[in-house]
């Protein structure tokens, strides 16, 4: 599913929503029959470490970390060691998204793009059965950004994961097989619809 809509009517705030990252102020939140809305912090932290993966607009890297331990952080957080199986995932997410060689950069040598892939590559780590990405190809080029959407749309083919994406590329829509739109109903308040409905 894609989302599309203007500039602060409420997409990454939906986003965040679905993560577990906000709260609602009213009403009630279920995502895949789970109530988010309603969870404690650390249910809510719990569901985003074992079940989202999640590609922030800002990226959300750590600059003394290489690329890999980047997309490796994800692992790290459900605690224990680092399995091989967690690495070679790792490397190969990275070789997928054209960064293989380099994945022992750290982000401040990275171009935006490169540092888009990584997020990608973190998101994708623990095979997540919710990917929510806030404008994932939002910087990139258009071949890599198809070859970033490729990465996402083969990860959720592979395991019947669900897609959320926010995107202002209206070219990518076709690629979706449903695409909700937002717009502004009051000041504050915005609606959520699906296009064409």
């Amino acid at each position: 599913m894609a989302l599309i809509g203007p500039s602060g009517s409420g997409k990454s705030t939906f986003v965040h929503l679905l993560a577990g990252l906000l709260q609602p102020a009213s009403g009630e939140l279920r995502v895949a029959g789970r109530s988010i809305g309603s969870a404690s912090d650390a249910e809510r932290r719990a569901w985003r470490r074992d079940e989202v993966g999640l590609v922030f607009q800002d990226l959300e890297l750590l600059e003394y970390l290489s690329a890999e331990d980047n997309v490796l952080l994800a692992a790290r957080l459900r605690g224990g060691r680092l399995t091989s199986a967690q690495r070679e995932r790792a490397a190969a997410l990275l070789e997928r998204a054209g960064l293989g060689e380099r994945r022992r950069a750290k982000p401040a040598s990275l171009s935006g793009g490169e540092r888009q892939r990584v997020a990608v590559c973190r998101a994708l780590l623990g095979r997540p059965d919710l990917l929510l990405g806030d404008e994932p190809t939002g910087s990139l080029d258009p071949t890599t950004g198809r070859q970033v959407l490729d990465l996402l749309f083969d990860e959720r083919a592979e395991r019947g994961a669900s897609l959320l994406m926010i995107t202002h590329d209206h070219s990518l829509l076709e690629r979706f097989d449903r695409v909700w739109t937002t717009r502004f109903s009051a000041p504050g308040r915005a609606v959520l619809e699906e296009r064409g409905a």
